[in-house]
């Protein structure tokens, strides 16, 4: 488990630039978003609105989760609709400034970067579940650690994975509660570099394999894989639960306004927060789509300012 010096220092980077761009705006790519597309959504050709999502699960099979999205949003909105891959969170994030993507299905913690980087961009719908969203601090049978009110101290000296350095339920907002709850830098309360997974999925089963001794996900995840006999809830047990704060959403970039006119944002909003099909919202895993603004984000705004790692 041990991390190698250049592995920290990658880590480090990694998450030093998700910070960045919160405090201080992004600049990376944001010229491009100036250039030329020179690509469908141009006036020379049809108008294709493009969507992503965070690479929230460790799965390549990220097109056909999203298929009934993009068919639900082209029937409803009688436009044609494309669903683009991100290698990972920060790709996302990329694809939005450069304006590939017009419209994305964000974590709190992308979607505050985007929309720092895009001037005009709109959170415009999330899961009901999401205005109380949580993370799971979960850890192998085998150390012994059960269920606590208080936080569990006791990790520090356990190996621990996060999920993605960029995520908002798997390392920023548990990473806030660590240094809340014990008053140290989170790369300072573990005695051993934490790893980073890359999904959710990811840690619930290195947890679960025993692989790494404790880590944290959003619950939504871990109950969904319980439910569908991936982990053993026996054997890879919750032991704390953050509290509550707003997190996935749908951002819509201006761009929207050039290519499809005047109103077509709130078209998309009414059709998401309408949308009860039950194929659309298994593929997002909620139960329903609310509104939401970007003022909705501002307590996430906050933390990653705040959340320090060395």
């Amino acid at each position: 488990m041990k991390s190698s010096p250049s592995g920290d220092r990658s880590i480090f980077q990694k998450l030093k630039k998700f910070l960045l761009r919160a405090t201080l705006g992004t600049t990376i790519l944001a010229l491009a978003a100036c250039e030329d597309p020179g690509d469908e959504s141009d006036d020379s050709g049809p108008k294709v609105l493009r969507f992503s999502a965070i690479p929230d699960s460790n799965s390549t099979a990220q097109s056909e989760r999203f298929k009934p999205v993009a068919e639900y949003l082209a029937k409803t909105l009688d436009v044609t609709v494309e669903f683009v891959p991100a290698a990972d969170y920060n790709a996302s994030v990329e694809k939005f400034e450069s304006g590939d993507i017009q419209l994305a299905w964000f974590g709190g913690v992308a979607g505050v970067q985007a929309r720092n980087a895009v001037e005009g961009a709109e959170a415009i719908a999330a899961g009901k579940e999401d205005l109380a969203f949580k993370s799971y601090f979960i850890a192998n049978a085998a150390t012994g650690l059960e269920k606590s009110e208080e936080f569990p101290a006791a990790l520090s000296s356990l190996t621990f994975t996060y999920g993605s350095a960029g995520s908002t339920s798997g390392c920023i907002m548990p990473s806030h509660f660590i240094m809340e709850n014990t008053g140290k830098l989170p790369f300072d309360f573990f005695e051993k570099k934490p790893g980073f997974s890359g999904a959710h999925d990811a840690t619930a089963l290195a947890v679960n394999d025993g692989n790494y001794q404790a880590g944290v996900l959003n619950y939504a995840t871990y109950d969904r894989m319980v439910a569908d006999g991936q982990i053993d809830p026996a054997k890879v047990k919750v032991i704390w639960q953050t509290p509550s704060y707003a997190d996935y959403n749908f951002t819509a970039h201006p761009r929207l306004k050039e290519m499809f006119g005047d109103g077509f944002v709130q078209k998309l909003q009414t059709a998401l927060l309408a949308c009860d099909d039950p194929a659309v919202l298994k593929a997002l895993n909620r139960s329903e789509l609310v509104k939401v603004t970007n003022e909705t984000f501002e307590p996430i705004a906050k933390v990653m300012k705040s959340v320090k790692f060395d």
